[in-house]
Protein backbone atom coordinates (compact mmCIF):
# COMPACT_ATOMS: atom_id res chain seq x y z
CA UNK A 1 0.00 0.00 0.00
CA UNK A 2 1.67 3.16 -1.21
CA UNK A 3 0.84 6.35 0.61
CA UNK A 4 -0.76 9.13 -1.46
CA UNK A 5 0.33 12.01 0.78
CA UNK A 6 3.42 13.76 -0.58
CA UNK A 7 4.68 16.77 1.41
CA UNK A 8 7.24 17.80 -1.22
CA UNK A 9 4.52 17.92 -3.90
CA UNK A 10 2.31 20.09 -1.68
CA UNK A 11 5.21 22.48 -0.99
CA UNK A 12 6.00 22.68 -4.72
CA UNK A 13 2.38 23.44 -5.60
CA UNK A 14 2.07 26.09 -2.85
CA UNK A 15 5.30 27.72 -4.07
CA UNK A 16 3.83 27.62 -7.58
CA UNK A 17 0.81 29.62 -6.38
CA UNK A 18 3.14 32.29 -4.96
CA UNK A 19 5.27 32.36 -8.14
CA UNK A 20 2.16 32.74 -10.31
CA UNK A 21 0.98 35.63 -8.12
CA UNK A 22 4.35 37.38 -8.34
CA UNK A 23 4.31 36.98 -12.13
CA UNK A 24 0.77 38.44 -12.32
CA UNK A 25 1.74 41.35 -10.05
CA UNK A 26 4.75 42.20 -12.23
CA UNK A 27 2.32 42.93 -15.06
CA UNK A 28 0.63 45.71 -13.07
CA UNK A 29 2.17 49.05 -13.83
CA UNK A 30 3.26 51.44 -11.15
CA UNK A 31 4.07 54.51 -13.26
CA UNK A 32 7.58 53.38 -14.25
CA UNK A 33 8.50 51.64 -17.48
CA UNK A 34 9.25 47.96 -16.94
CA UNK A 35 9.53 45.30 -19.64
CA UNK A 36 7.59 42.89 -17.40
CA UNK A 37 4.61 45.22 -17.87
CA UNK A 38 3.97 43.60 -21.26
CA UNK A 39 4.50 39.98 -20.11
CA UNK A 40 0.75 39.34 -20.02
CA UNK A 41 0.15 40.60 -23.58
CA UNK A 42 -0.53 37.91 -26.18
CA UNK A 43 -0.48 38.62 -29.91
CA UNK A 44 -2.42 36.79 -32.59
CA UNK A 45 0.07 36.15 -35.39
CA UNK A 46 0.54 33.33 -37.87
CA UNK A 47 -2.87 31.92 -36.90
CA UNK A 48 -2.08 31.41 -33.21
CA UNK A 49 -1.70 33.36 -29.97
CA UNK A 50 1.82 33.89 -28.65
CA UNK A 51 3.42 36.05 -25.95
CA UNK A 52 4.54 39.49 -27.13
CA UNK A 53 8.20 38.68 -26.39
CA UNK A 54 8.04 35.99 -29.12
CA UNK A 55 6.99 38.54 -31.76
CA UNK A 56 9.52 41.26 -30.93
CA UNK A 57 12.06 42.66 -28.49
CA UNK A 58 10.81 44.78 -25.57
CA UNK A 59 13.17 47.45 -24.19
CA UNK A 60 13.01 50.51 -21.91
CA UNK A 61 14.90 53.29 -23.74
CA UNK A 62 13.73 55.91 -21.21
CA UNK A 63 12.36 55.94 -17.67
CA UNK A 64 8.77 56.46 -18.84
CA UNK A 65 8.90 54.78 -22.26
CA UNK A 66 8.80 51.22 -23.56
CA UNK A 67 9.81 50.21 -27.07
CA UNK A 68 8.85 47.05 -28.94
CA UNK A 69 11.00 46.18 -31.95
CA UNK A 70 8.76 43.86 -34.00
CA UNK A 71 10.78 41.27 -35.92
CA UNK A 72 8.36 40.75 -38.83
CA UNK A 73 6.98 43.91 -40.44
CA UNK A 74 3.62 42.20 -41.13
CA UNK A 75 3.12 41.76 -37.36
CA UNK A 76 3.31 45.47 -36.45
CA UNK A 77 -0.50 45.89 -36.72
CA UNK A 78 -1.41 42.83 -34.60
CA UNK A 79 1.18 43.80 -31.93
CA UNK A 80 -0.21 47.36 -31.80
CA UNK A 81 -3.77 45.99 -31.49
CA UNK A 82 -2.77 43.50 -28.78
CA UNK A 83 -1.11 46.19 -26.63
CA UNK A 84 -4.08 48.56 -26.99
CA UNK A 85 -6.61 45.85 -26.09
CA UNK A 86 -4.62 44.40 -23.15
CA UNK A 87 -6.37 46.65 -20.62
CA UNK A 88 -3.14 48.31 -19.50
CA UNK A 89 -4.16 51.81 -20.58
CA UNK A 90 -1.26 52.05 -23.04
CA UNK A 91 -1.37 53.63 -26.52
CA UNK A 92 1.58 52.65 -28.74
CA UNK A 93 2.98 55.00 -31.39
CA UNK A 94 3.98 53.10 -34.53
CA UNK A 95 7.38 54.13 -35.93
CA UNK A 96 8.24 51.73 -38.76
CA UNK A 97 8.86 48.32 -37.18
CA UNK A 98 9.18 49.86 -33.71
CA UNK A 99 6.31 50.68 -31.40
CA UNK A 100 7.05 53.41 -28.86
CA UNK A 101 4.86 53.19 -25.79
CA UNK A 102 4.81 56.22 -23.48
CA UNK A 103 3.90 55.33 -19.89
CA UNK A 104 1.34 57.92 -18.77
CA UNK A 105 1.06 59.10 -15.18
CA UNK A 106 -1.43 57.05 -13.22
CA UNK A 107 -4.58 58.84 -12.17
CA UNK A 108 -5.87 58.25 -8.65
CA UNK A 109 -8.81 56.32 -10.09
CA UNK A 110 -6.51 54.08 -12.19
CA UNK A 111 -4.29 53.47 -9.16
CA UNK A 112 -7.31 52.27 -7.18
CA UNK A 113 -8.36 49.99 -10.07
CA UNK A 114 -4.87 48.48 -10.23
CA UNK A 115 -4.76 47.99 -6.45
CA UNK A 116 -8.14 46.24 -6.67
CA UNK A 117 -6.78 44.02 -9.47
CA UNK A 118 -3.76 43.16 -7.30
CA UNK A 119 -6.22 42.08 -4.60
CA UNK A 120 -8.06 39.87 -7.11
CA UNK A 121 -4.79 38.23 -8.16
CA UNK A 122 -4.00 37.59 -4.47
CA UNK A 123 -7.42 36.02 -3.90
CA UNK A 124 -6.84 33.71 -6.88
CA UNK A 125 -3.53 32.65 -5.33
CA UNK A 126 -5.18 32.09 -1.91
CA UNK A 127 -7.80 29.87 -3.56
CA UNK A 128 -5.03 27.89 -5.29
CA UNK A 129 -3.26 27.41 -1.93
CA UNK A 130 -6.51 26.26 -0.29
CA UNK A 131 -7.09 23.78 -3.11
CA UNK A 132 -3.63 22.34 -2.53
CA UNK A 133 -4.45 22.06 1.20
CA UNK A 134 -7.72 20.27 0.38
CA UNK A 135 -5.86 17.80 -1.87
CA UNK A 136 -3.34 17.14 0.90
CA UNK A 137 -6.06 16.59 3.51
CA UNK A 138 -7.95 14.23 1.16
CA UNK A 139 -4.76 12.24 0.53
CA UNK A 140 -4.19 11.91 4.29
CA UNK A 141 -7.75 10.66 4.87
CA UNK A 142 -7.34 8.15 2.02
CA UNK A 143 -4.03 6.94 3.50
CA UNK A 144 -5.70 6.49 6.89
CA UNK A 145 -8.58 4.49 5.37
CA UNK A 146 -6.08 2.25 3.56
CA UNK A 147 -4.25 1.69 6.83
CA UNK A 148 -1.03 3.31 5.56
CA UNK A 149 -1.02 5.78 8.50
CA UNK A 150 -2.66 5.89 11.92
CA UNK A 151 -5.26 8.42 13.06
CA UNK A 152 -2.69 10.20 15.24
CA UNK A 153 -0.26 10.39 12.32
CA UNK A 154 -3.03 11.80 10.09
CA UNK A 155 -3.85 14.50 12.65
CA UNK A 156 -0.18 15.40 13.03
CA UNK A 157 0.28 15.65 9.26
CA UNK A 158 -2.95 17.66 8.88
CA UNK A 159 -1.51 20.20 11.34
CA UNK A 160 1.67 20.29 9.24
CA UNK A 161 -0.37 20.87 6.03
CA UNK A 162 -2.33 23.66 7.74
CA UNK A 163 0.89 25.37 8.90
CA UNK A 164 2.24 25.19 5.32
CA UNK A 165 -1.01 26.70 4.04
CA UNK A 166 -0.98 29.49 6.64
CA UNK A 167 2.63 30.31 5.77
CA UNK A 168 1.84 30.37 2.03
CA UNK A 169 -1.19 32.62 2.51
CA UNK A 170 0.91 34.98 4.67
CA UNK A 171 3.46 35.18 1.83
CA UNK A 172 0.66 35.87 -0.67
CA UNK A 173 -0.78 38.62 1.53
CA UNK A 174 2.66 40.20 1.98
CA UNK A 175 3.33 40.25 -1.77
CA UNK A 176 -0.11 41.72 -2.52
CA UNK A 177 0.17 44.38 0.20
CA UNK A 178 3.62 45.43 -1.02
CA UNK A 179 2.35 45.76 -4.59
CA UNK A 180 -0.73 47.72 -3.50
CA UNK A 181 1.49 50.17 -1.55
CA UNK A 182 3.76 50.51 -4.60
CA UNK A 183 0.76 51.19 -6.88
CA UNK A 184 -0.89 53.65 -4.52
CA UNK A 185 2.44 55.41 -3.92
CA UNK A 186 2.35 55.03 -0.14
Amino acid sequence: MAAQYNKADLERRMAGAIDALKHDLQGLRTGRASISLLDTVTVEVYGSHMPLNQAGTVTTPELRMLAVQVWDKSNVGPVDKAIRSAGLGLNPIVDGQTLRIPIPDLTEERRKELAKLAGQYAEKARIAARNVRRDGMDALKTDEKKGAISEDERKRLETEVQKLTDSTIADIDAAATAKEKEILGK
